[in-house]
């Protein structure tokens, strides 16, 4: 049956990754972005289908449709996006949960909260599983993510609890793919962007500090086996346990792009995790779900992006 779904941020990287794949799965979808981070141009092939609908607006403002699904996306999610103006982004986390949930109180929707393993912070255990509460520092030049984050979390619970609101929450690993923002400041798109540029690869800290990638298909297909989910709530880690160094990650992207580029080390930012890795045991047991494609292949596709766009 053809549902109609509002994916909020759907214009960003991973909302037109999942805006095109509900609608091939014959969905109505409704992406509703105000365009800070998003881009026309990851869904303008989409316009011509005449079940995708786009609206400009803000999430911190309240909005009201009816809709089978929600998928909440909507947040700055890059260092250099989500500390442009922090106070924005703490609003998106904290007041777009609140606007979102008020839409699937009223209507019934079920709804899926997009968090991210920045709720761990700099972690004290490895690899990360949903029940550590995490290592956050609340005054941190990253808290207006971090914090967020995890108060939007909290307004899930709290809404599923007091209200029978029917909530989903993810926790989104480092991901990478197609529709990157070429300037988000995000380790894979930086290294291939300077890579394709001949510039020097930057390197923050020693290199040894450790993400785990998952391409951004495999991601998709976990938010879609968590929202049709019907007896799991969350939260749920999605990422890919393949762990790599940032000098093995840039050592892959020479290699790929064939760029003579050379590595230089810069000071390791504030607050930045030196351990990234998801126990996703859980998403295996209750979704059916771990990653196929491997860190290779999709930055394969990725520079190929890249190679279009610079």
């Amino acid at each position: 049956m053809k549902k109609r779904i509002l994916v909020t941020g759907g214009a960003g990287f991973i909302g037109s990754h999942l805006c095109e794949r509900l609608l091939n799965e014959g969905n109505e979808v409704i992406c509703l972005d105000n365009f800070f981070t998003g881009s026309k141009e990851n869904i303008v092939h989409l316009l011509k289908n005449p079940y995708f609908e786009v609206i400009r607006h803000d999430i911190t403002t309240p909005y009201y449709l009816e809709t089978d699904q929600i998928y909440n996306l909507a947040c700055p999610a890059s260092p250099i996006h989500y500390q442009y103006d922090p106070i924005q982004t703490i609003k998106a986390s904290i007041l777009g949960s609140i606007n979102v949930l008020g839409i699937a109180k009223k209507t019934g929707a079920r709804v899926l909260q997009a968090s991210t393993s920045e709720v761990y912070g700099d972690p004290q255990i490895h690899p990360q599983v949903e029940s550590y509460w995490g290592n956050v520092n609340p005054i941190g030049i990253r808290s207006c993510y971090d914090e967020g984050k995890r108060c939007a979390e909290t307004l899930f619970m709290d809404y599923h609890r007091c209200n029978n609101v029917d909530i989903r929450i993810i926790r989104i690993f480092n991901t990478y793919g197609p529709n990157m923002h070429p300037q988000d400041g995000r380790v894979v798109s930086n290294f291939i962007v300077q890579a394709l540029q001949g510039k020097d690869l930057t390197i923050y800290g020693n290199g040894l500090q450790t993400r785990s990638f998952q391409y951004v298909s495999d991601l998709v297909e976990g938010m879609i086996r968590m929202m049709e989910n019907e007896n799991f709530i969350g939260p749920v880690n999605l990422g890919n346990p393949g762990e790599f160094t940032m000098l093995e990650l840039a050592e892959k992207v020479i290699r790929l792009t064939g760029s003579k580029s050379k590595l230089v080390f810069m000071p390791l930012p504030a607050d930045d995790p030196t351990q990234r890795k998801p126990d996703i045991s859980l998403a295996k047991e209750k979704l059916k779900w771990e990653p196929t494609i491997a860190l290779e292949d999709g930055l394969k596709e990725t520079i190929e992006y890249f190679k279009r766009i610079l």
